[in-house]
């Protein structure tokens, strides 16, 4: 008889895997999530899954860090939870810490353009494949496709996100209720808007300390919700332009960071920590910005168990979940744009498409995507 596997064990190794290949930002690592805890190994269900991303997006911190955690929560408790986490990311921190040393030892990021150009069209295809599984399970009916068109319209036109999910969560709240109760959900959103614009606002210019380092991010982990260019935002706000900690050039090579390294994106806090206060900087700015996403998922969890027993926060849930997914089709619509470029990368999408749906796992194809965009820059 074969013992069953760890449930830690097989967190760990997931999620380290995932944390060194998963790029392409917040919904590309969300897309590979739900290929492997639902497709393949059947930890969760699709509406289980669904219920998590819309937790997860009604709460501050970065989103495909706080799936990985709430994951490891479902798997494997309180341990799975602080595991799962851990090992998505570290290997993302690791590598972005070496090129923060490389940054302040050369003074420059070494290229990664090819990298991203064979990479980029294959996570276009695993988050456009997790769409097609997903939707299903979050329209169900045409009342919330309807919701779901009109948050793409919305958030396409520039509507803040959190209020975006509010409403919508609201308008299936309505539907169910038969009355939309508007004034509670302005007020609401009033005030986290309020929080955020409270928290950002900084005292005099103040000579950089490690402490400091560690509570301006553990400030940004706590009160930021959206994308990447949000958190440019708070960066510029606070390291630019009201400590000149960094200069503008700095503050782009670390979004960049970022950017083109496998694992959250928050990490760029890691290269930031590192040209400011060396290893120490880098811990403490990496420790700053991920542990509120640890403390919120804990909290959230047993608020997931509470709306699911209520029949009207369960509405108000499915309004937020096929929101959630229209953000990610946005993004992969903006990604495609940049990604789907000329004819190779065509070709990427094109026979990436074809051998995920031959059950072939993204991470191989991500490799031979990567492999491609370096043979081409070698090329150019």
């Amino acid at each position: 008889m074969i013992p069953p596997k760890s449930p830690y064990r097989e967190l760990a190794a997931l999620f380290l895997r995932l944390g060194s290949t998963a790029f392409g930002g917040p919904a590309a690592h969300i897309a590979m999530m739900e290929d492997e805890v639902v497709r393949r190994k059947q930890w969760l269900t699709h509406a289980e899954f669904l219920d998590l991303i819309g937790l997860t997006n009604l709460i501050p911190g970065p989103n495909s860090t706080e799936m990985a955690i709430h994951i490891g929560q479902r798997r494997g408790g309180w341990r799975g939870l602080v595991i799962a986490g851990v090992a998505f990311i570290c290997p993302a921190a690791i590598i972005t810490g070496c090129f923060g040393w490389a940054y302040v030892r050369f003074g420059a990021l070494p290229q990664a353009g090819g990298l991203l150009y064979g990479i980029k069209p294959v996570m276009i295809v695993i988050v456009a494949q997790a769409l097609v599984g997903l939707a299903p399970k979050a329209v169900k009916n045409r009342p919330l496709a309807a919701i779901g068109v009109v948050a793409l319209f919305a958030c396409a036109y520039g509507l803040n996100e959190l209020l975006m999910l509010a409403i919508a969560g609201l308008c299936a709240l309505g539907i169910h209720k038969r009355a939309v109760p508007t004034s509670p959900a302005l007020g609401t959103c009033a005030s986290l808007g309020a929080v955020s614009a409270v928290a950002s606002v900084q005292s005099a210019i103040v000579p950089f300390s490690l402490s400091g380092l560690f509570l301006i991010f553990a400030k940004i982990g706590s009160v930021l919700f959206g994308s990447g260019y949000v958190l440019l935002a708070f960066l510029r706000s606070d390291f630019v332009e009201h400590r000149h900690w960094l200069t503008e050039a700095q503050l782009l090579d670390a979004v960049a960071v970022g950017q083109v390294t496998p694992g959250p994106v928050f990490t760029t806090a890691t290269f930031i920590g590192y040209i400011l206060g060396g290893v120490p900087g880098a811990v403490l700015a990496t420790l700053g910005i991920f542990l509120p996403a640890f403390l919120f998922v804990a909290i959230s969890h047993v608020l997931l168990r509470k709306m699911r027993r209520s029949s009207s926060l369960g509405a108000f849930l499915d309004g937020v979940n096929v929101a959630s997914l229209s953000l990610m089709a946005l993004v992969t619509i903006q990604l495609g744009q940049a990604a789907l470029v000329d004819l190779p990368t065509a070709l990427i999408a094109a026979s990436s498409a074809l051998l995920l749906r031959a059950k072939v796992n993204p991470t191989w194809l991500i490799a031979g995507g990567a492999l491609i965009g370096l043979i081409s820059l070698g090329r150019s």
